[in-house]
Order: C-alpha cells, then sequence, then structure tokens
C-alpha cells in the first residue's frame, strides 16, 4: 500500500461483475469500499450522503452512463474521480474529462491502481487548496472594493488599512476583508426620508 492511508472509495458501474471486481482490488490496497452504485440516480444521493476521499466509475456497457455518473459525482464536487476503462478510448476520455475526471486507466494491475490513487488524491488536494486561495483573494478584492467606496480611497490605500487592523488585531487578512464583507450592509445609511 502506498504511504496515504487508508481512504473510503465509492464505485460507480453499470456491470455489476467489474464493480466486484473493482471492489476486490481496493479493498486488496487497504482500502474502504463504501459504496456500490450501478445507476445514475442512486450515485449522487450515495456521494453526499457517504462523503467518499475518491471514486472510481468504470466504463461499461453505455459510455453515456458511465459519463452522466461522473457527472454527478463531479456535480456534488466532494471527491476526486479516476475512470477505469478496459481497453483505449480516447474519444470518451476526452469526454470525460471534460466532465471532470482527474485521471483514467486502462484495467490494470493494482500496482496501477494504487499509482492512480495516490497521484489523484495529490493532485485534488492542491486543486482544492488552489481553489481556496482564489476564494480567499475575492473576499479581499471585494473587501477592497467596499472600502474604496465608502472612503474614497484608492485601491492600494484599502489594502494597506486591511493589513494594518490584521497587524494590530493578530488577525489574518482574509479575516478581516471577510469582517468588512459580511458587516458592510450593516453601515449603508438608512434611506433619505422625503
Amino acid at each position: 500500500m502506498s504511504s496515504l492511508a487508508s481512504l473510503r472509495i465509492l464505485i460507480a458501474n453499470e456491470r455489476k461483475d467489474r464493480l466486484e471486481r473493482i471492489a476486490e482490488i481496493v479493498t486488496s490496497l487497504g482500502h474502504a469500499v463504501i459504496s456500490r452504485e450501478l445507476e445514475v440516480t442512486e450515485v449522487a444521493a450515495a456521494t453526499e450522503r457517504e462523503h467518499p476521499d475518491l471514486a472510481f466509475v468504470g466504463l461499461g456497457i453505455s459510455g453515456t452512463h458511465a459519463l452522466d455518473m461522473i457527472s454527478e459525482i463531479v456535480r456534488e464536487s466532494s471527491c476526486p474521480v479516476i475512470a477505469l476503462l478496459e481497453s483505449e478510448d480516447p474519444t470518451w476520455v476526452n469526454e470525460a474529462a471534460k466532465r471532470g475526471i482527474f485521471a483514467y486507466i486502462v484495467d490494470g494491475n493494482p500496482e496501477e491502481m494504487q499509482g492512480a490513487i495516490d497521484i489523484t488524491i495529490r493532485r485534488y488536494a492542491e486543486y482544492t487548496n488552489l481553489e481556496g486561495a482564489f476564494a480567499r483573494r475575492a473576499v479581499i478584492e471585494r473587501a477592497k472594493g467596499i472600502m474604496m467606496a465608502r472612503q474614497a480611497i484608492d485601491e492600494r490605500k484599502a489594502f494597506e488599512l486591511m493589513r494594518a487592523q490584521s497587524q494590530r488585531s493578530g488577525h489574518k487578512l482574509f479575516d478581516v476583508a471577510k469582517a468588512v464583507v459580511e458587516s458592510h450592509l450593516l453601515l449603508v445609511p438608512p434611506p433619505a426620508s422625503s
């Protein structure tokens, strides 16, 4: 097994025989299979309910069925998805990539599967960290805009004021910016009476 801890894995495949084979490999690698889904209608609920660390979606009889499963899991956006194929299918892989898979493997040995798991988990962590950084940056930008409008100052001055408050209070810059964004509606002057 890899250096990563045991993971909670959801497996989705319309073919029960492949689903069971994948589950055996995943279990032999030391991971827990927390859900086995055959139908698109069940996969979103299972993803929301179980909060898996990773999902495997197998390309079975219908490429559309597997793509729909990928879309449902990604829509819940709780974990990365690895697509499993029995043979190379570049067209399907391209469409699956558009739907949000992080990796794909052609049915291989357990070591290849574990390698794909390790890489996918690391890349997903990087992705979520980057996504968080963008979200934090957006809050800081919004706070600067609020301060610029309310105090008639430029962007540099708004940033300097937030940074100074951050240093004085011992709070992170993001926390100061978040406070500005969350409280600015309370500071709006009342409407002028006629």
